[in-house]
């Protein structure tokens, strides 16, 4: 096994592979900013190495800093967690020709996955199921695009090939704002990803978003740990994600599941990924693949008991895949709420100190979290500053256990989103289940509309 492992991110995630590495025995080395001096994985790390200041450009993105830190600490493998530079092809690539091994995919498989045209065409190529649209990047020709709207039909959604979290995508219910939506798009590509290409698919009314787990080693090996539901969301960004997800047939999970598996032995994938689906009507369409651990990778731990990080780790190393598909049973239900520093109804950002800080427990409750009281939270990064998972042998179970960590949970010294949560573990449609990724925005809005 690894003696050594570069853990380059920050947060939670970055705690959370320590916390992996320390349990399989290996030395850790957490790069930070200076505005993350003082947090608790730096203080519990083996070896510690400031990159830069606070600005993520400077220190997190700073790929020359992250190696040199790799270099002069005598690190074997590079772990990059998520966000950041852990999607980026060219990053991979430099690991790997510095000598180190970078715990994720290879680059062309970050590149085939990051792009979402030559990603569907790989999907498709292995029978995955995509959302009809383009046959690839649309042309330059106007009325071609609008012919190939004509045979989607409307509306469509324009998306841009580099996008993602929610960025570079515009809906379309009228041919008369085709053509100037997907020239707007194309430039806001440009400037935001460096790739002005878009295509389009069909918008889907009110689809669920339901992803598919899995793991695979570079022997041929690949299984499926279930899927999520990460439907409750605002703007694209999840707040509430669960497994398995509530209502969909076993036997549809399983067939969507195969594929996946299938898919990543064809395309030679290494290391932990997530398929992600819209689901409507008994039907998946593939909208992209995340080709790294996800932010709530820990619901699929708990109902699957299979810790993913160190899988990636075991894998990166070059082991084969402890499991075959038939070790994988899946027990219970879990449910993870994202804390985040911000107001709960404006969601504006709040960081600051800590100044009390008391995280819930009992049966069923884990607590991902890098912060502690007195910890001051930077303004600088991503406003999540914990997870709380709940777990049980049914939803309602779990549902119930979640009030119950929430109104455990106190932050004192900034404003979070506990309330928001709070709220929707009462909510008849979320207990229900089975909201689209529509619901939480259509909700926040006639909330709003009432203040008014």
């Amino acid at each position: 096994m690894f003696g050594k492992i570069l853990i380059a991110n920050r947060g939670e995630i970055a705690l959370r592979v320590q916390r992996a590495c320390r349990e399989l025995g290996i030395k850790t080395v957490v790069v930070h900013s200076e505005a993350d001096r003082e947090a608790k994985y730096v203080k519990l790390a083996d070896e510690s190495v400031c990159i830069g200041p606070a600005q993520s450009a400077l220190s997190y993105l700073n790929v020359p800093a992250i190696i040199s830190a790799a270099e002069v600490t005598d690190a074997e493998a590079i772990h990059p967690g998520y966000g950041f530079l852990s999607e980026n092809a060219d990053f991979a690539e430099r690991v790997e020709s510095s000598g180190f091994v970078f715990i994720g995919p290879k680059a062309e498989t970050i590149r085939l996955m990051g792009d979402k045209v030559s990603a569907k065409n790989a999907m498709k190529a292995s029978g995955v199921p995509c959302v009809p649209g383009s046959d690839g990047a649309l042309p330059e020709d106007p009325k071609e695009i609008v012919k190939i709207a004509r045979q989607v039909g409307y509306p469509v959604i324009i998306k841009a090939a580099g996008g993602g979290g929610g960025r570079g995508m515009r809906v379309v219910h009228t041919e008369a704002a085709l053509v100037n939506a997907v020239q707007m798009t194309r430039s806001e590509a440009q400037t935001a990803f460096g790739n002005p290409t878009v295509y389009m698919e069909k918008f889907l009314e009110n689809p669920r978003h339901v992803e598919i787990q899995v793991l695979a080693d570079q022997h041929g090996n690949a299984i499926y740990l279930g899927e999520r539901d990460c439907s409750m969301q605002r703007r694209h960004q999840k707040v509430i994600e669960e497994a398995p997800a509530p209502h969909i047939p076993a036997r549809l999970i399983s067939r969507i599941g195969e594929r996946c598996a299938d898919a990543c032995r064809k395309i030679g994938y290494r290391g932990a990924g997530t398929f992600e689906f819209l689901y409507e009507n008994g039907e998946f369409y593939f909208i992209e693949m995340n080709t790294r651990v996800q932010v709530e990778h820990p619901v699929t731990e708990a109902i699957t008991g299979v810790d993913i990080v160190q899988e990636q780790i075991r894998v990166a190393f070059g082991e084969k895949l402890r499991y075959r598909q038939k070790d994988i049973t899946f027990r219970g239900h879990a449910i993870e709420c994202r804390i985040n520093a911000e107001n709960p109804f404006t969601f504006v950002p709040s960081p600051g100190k800590i100044s009390f800080y008391h995280p819930p427990g009992g049966p069923g409750i884990r607590v991902d979290s890098h912060i502690y009281q007195g910890y001051t939270v930077p303004p600088h990064y991503d406003s999540m500053v914990a997870k709380v998972i709940a777990y049980g042998d049914t939803r309602e179970q779990a549902i119930r256990r979640m009030r119950i960590a929430l109104s455990e949970m106190t932050v004192e010294g900034i404003t979070t989103n506990i309330p928001l949560h709070q709220e929707l573990m009462h909510d008849a449609r979320f207990i229900e289940g089975g909201t689209s990724i529509h619901y939480l925005e259509k909700r926040l809005a006639e909330k709003s509309e009432v203040k008014k």
